[in-house]
């Protein structure tokens, strides 16, 4: 499987205080052919405008990770937690058995772009939880930045997932070695990216299954992630969708 979802083709809303972009069916947005890969849910890239936000609401059974890209979140929750997000931090929230909180841009006068994600957790019911870690200063090639097993200074989620990223200058590649049964999601944040023959721009996705390994090369300066996928309930071709449980 090598399938392209081109940015274009995501679901987009304009609220006025959010530009919002829905890699898969998402809240309004709902698209059974795009509802999701074996265990990653959403992608969700926002651009919240200065002062504006979401408001106190509440999720379960979900595991959500912010990778801001630029800007700076103010996050608030019910466990207590009270934090400020900026670029170059990743933050992860088990929502598990119930967890309420808001995200809010607090500056004045500039915008704040995030990716939301979120990954199906290996069980219900589990303990809230919150881990915030920052990989400004990650080096050359893949980082590791979530991981079932916290390895490597990586934020640990209740799920056989991992999410790596990468900047890249000109030129430069890397490779990616595909587990035997594992699938994988490329998301493209910035500039450009030649994945085989194909060429990413900012926006798109990418998911493969079945393939030995990627290689990854940037055109001008590039930013990515790439999800690293056990198999699961959402599947790989024509995927169900999944409960809407998470927004309690």
């Amino acid at each position: 499987m090598f399938l392209i979802r081109r940015s274009d083709q995501r679901g987009h809303f304009d609220h006025g205080w959010l530009q919002t972009w829905h890699s898969f069916s998402f809240a309004d947005y709902q698209d059974a052919q795009h509802v999701g890969l074996d265990t990653l849910r959403v992608i969700n890239q926002d651009i919240v405008q200065p002062q504006g936000g979401f408001q106190p609401h509440g999720h379960r059974d979900m595991e959500i990770i912010t990778y801001v890209i630029r800007g700076a979140v103010e996050h608030q929750d019910s466990m207590g937690n009270k934090e400020l997000v900026p670029a170059g931090d990743v933050q992860r929230m088990t929502a598990g058995s119930g967890v309420r909180h808001s995200e809010v841009n607090p500056s004045a006068d500039e915008e704040l772009e995030l990716l939301q994600i979120w990954i199906l957790p290996n069980r219900e019911g589990l303990e809230p939880g919150y881990e915030q870690r920052s990989f400004a200063q990650a080096g050359e090639g893949l980082t590791l930045l979530v991981s079932p097993d916290g390895r490597d200074g990586s934020l640990t989620i209740h799920q056989d997932a991992e999410i790596h990223a990468a900047r890249l200058t000109d030129g430069e590649s890397v490779r990616f070695k595909l587990r035997v049964g594992r699938s994988a999601w490329v998301q493209l944040v910035k500039g450009e990216l030649l994945v085989e023959d194909a060429v990413l721009q900012a926006g798109d996705g990418l998911a493969v299954a079945d393939l030995d390994a990627l290689e990854l090369r940037a055109r001008g300066d590039a930013e990515f992630l790439l999800f690293d996928l056990a198999p699961g309930p959402l599947g790989r071709d024509q995927a169900v969708a999944a409960s809407s449980a998470a927004q309690a």
